[in-house]
């Protein structure tokens, strides 16, 4: 299978922890290889961030290209500035696939910028498209309270129309499903309901005591971690406020105790760290617990299993999240999950098994769990294994066929059309 995969605004080669780098990155990424390790023929095309980076990547592999495409300034750039250069990036994806004699059999677009690039594509291609969203602007707007951000209407009414265009849509939970028919009226067969995975080669246990020794932490100290972007939506200030709860409960635990934060850069001059970078370090001091918070800025991803098998637990305090895969690559490392009830999370983080859900925004039950976790070695083992058993149940190759099925059905059903039509 000739396999055009589309990330149009962030590159599956980036590195993790930054503004527009996360769970989605990871998915194309090691879908990509996945598919290109099947036999299938994969292209994945981003647009560039960097004039100095190769044109064409091959780092993913055999048979597995990433495609750099010039559309706009070669810097990074906000979504809604990226939108003005779709039409840019559709005609170098062309004239790319012109010049090296390419076809494709199905068009994977990631994110609503893609989607608007798959439709051009396809009407020239005459190749379906499946698509996969990863967040939705409607839902994110539902916890503006939280975040203060608003997707814009151009986002919003984008989604919509992709939803109504594409051959099929990939949601990554029911919940998911669940919202693009009531949100935004998708009709619910075309949908596929098909989860994220984790690559369990990499994300495995780790004794403890060997991966803090890898990552720099006594055997003695307790670790609280947190993973991913550095944003409101994220709820970083949630579990800041929840520690502070957990120190004031526990006192004696504050010369054992810490909490990591990776994600966002910290290396940078204060004046040109992330508003939500400042916010959030500036929290940690007005709470009295600078000298207990670890702001450790990204970490590549083979870091991260020691950093998740050294933890006590993770805590994903999110305000919103399509599926949550930190909690499935924690869990695939045998450590529980403390998480808000939002999502995606709802279905990977099982109350009372893998770890606990609790409300969304609210550091005191947050703080509790926290401290249950903390307190109680042996629900602690027991969280871990049965996290870690759960976790076994997400795998690539599983996801892969799915897929492959679904890519399968909508290109026997464009083949019909073009028999009805040509009848």
């Amino acid at each position: 299978m000739q396999i055009c995969m589309l990330s149009v605004h962030t590159c599956p080669l980036a590195a993790l922890g930054g503004k527009k780098t996360g769970g989605m990155n990871v998915y194309v990424r090691d879908l990509a290889i996945e598919f290109a390790r099947r036999g299938h023929f994969v292209e994945v095309f981003t647009r560039s961030q960097d004039a100095c980076a190769p044109r064409v990547s091959h780092e993913l592999g055999p048979n597995c290209r990433v495609v750099h495409i010039p559309a706009g300034p070669e810097t990074p750039l906000s979504t809604d500035e990226v939108y003005d250069y779709l039409d840019q990036f559709t005609a170098g994806v062309l004239g790319y696939a012109r010049r090296h004699g390419r076809s494709y059999e199905v068009i994977h677009s990631h994110y609503w910028l893609s989607g608007l690039v798959a439709r051009k594509l396809r009407a020239v291609w005459g190749a379906p498209i499946v698509q996969m969203f990863h967040t939705l602007g409607r839902m994110k707007n539902e916890v503006y309270e939280f975040t203060g951000e608003l997707a814009s209407e151009t986002r919003i009414r984008a989604e919509a129309e992709i939803m109504a265009f594409s051959d099929a849509i990939v949601a990554a939970s029911p919940l998911e499903k669940s919202q693009m028919v009531i949100q935004y009226g998708a009709s619910p067969q075309r949908i596929a309901i098909i989860p994220l995975a984790v690559d369990h080669r990499r994300f495995r246990p780790i004794p403890q005591d060997e991966a803090k020794a890898h990552i720099g932490l006594p055997t003695d100290k307790r670790l609280v971690l947190y993973v991913g972007r550095i944003e409101p939506l994220k709820g970083v200030d949630t579990l800041l406020l929840a520690m502070r709860r957990v120190f004031e409960a526990w006192p004696r635990c504050r010369k054992r105790l810490c909490l990591a934060i990776i994600g966002g850069d910290v290396k940078a001059p204060r004046e040109q760290l992330s508003k939500e970078m400042i916010r959030l370090q500036d929290l940690s001091r007005e709470l009295g617990m600078a000298h207990l918070t670890a702001f450790l800025g990204r970490r590549n991803q083979d870091a991260l299993p020691d950093y998740y098998s050294a933890a006590d637990v993770v805590v994903i305090p999110s305000h919103y999240e399509s599926f949550g895969l930190v909690a499935l690559e924690a869990m695939s490392c045998g450590t529980p999950v403390i998480a808000s009830r939002v999502g995606g999370l709802t279905f990977t983080v099982v109350e009372g098994v893998t770890g606990y859900q609790v409300p969304n925004g609210d550091d005191q039950a947050m703080a509790d769990r926290i401290l249950r976790v903390l307190q109680d070695d042996e629900l602690r083992r027991r969280l871990g294994e049965q996290a870690l058993e759960l976790a076994a149940c997400y795998r690539w190759p599983d996801v892969a066929a799915r897929l492959e099925r679904l890519f399968r059905a909508v290109m026997e059903g464009k083949k019909q059309e073009k028999v009805a039509l040509s009848a």
